[in-house]
């Protein structure tokens, strides 16, 4: 993560993969936290693509009308303060065999605290798909 003017973040933490349905699309959920810095990413597809491979659009998060693309969402930590933002340009890649993911998300988002837009790399390598599911209801 690149945040302005020069300060550059890097964390890794575990990450978990679920299916999710019952919302408006079904699709999958990717996140990993550690520490107060986290992502999660949602993947949203209709039916019969919602774990298709290759380039997904970046959506914004409350886009209900478009019927396939991905959401993302950063915490971190600085300097014991925490920050977040959505990414609001972007893409995102998704890879899948036999029902383990890699999905990296590079993108920008504005974040006030940053007074400007910070940049976005994160790579969920190699996450297994876990056999329970999650609700793709988002909540306010």
């Amino acid at each position: 993560m690149a945040r302005p003017p020069k300060d550059t973040i890097r964390f890794e933490a575990p990450a978990r993969a679920h299916h999710c349905s019952g919302g408006p699309r079904s699709g999958l959920v990717l996140q990993g936290s550690s520490d107060g810095n986290g992502v999660f990413i949602w993947l949203r597809g209709g039916e019969t693509d919602s774990l298709a491979g290759g380039p997904w659009p970046l959506l914004q998060r409350g886009d209900t009308l478009s019927p396939r693309g991905g959401t993302v969402g950063v915490r971190y930590m600085l300097n014991a303060v925490a920050h977040g933002l959505p990414l609001d340009s972007g893409a995102v890649e998704v890879r899948e065999t036999a029902h383990v993911f890699t999905v990296v998300a590079r993108g920008t988002g504005h974040e006030t605290m940053a007074a400007g837009r910070v940049a976005l790399e994160a790579s969920f390598d190699a996450v297994p798909l876990e056999t329970d599911s999650v609700s793709c209801w988002a909540r306010p």
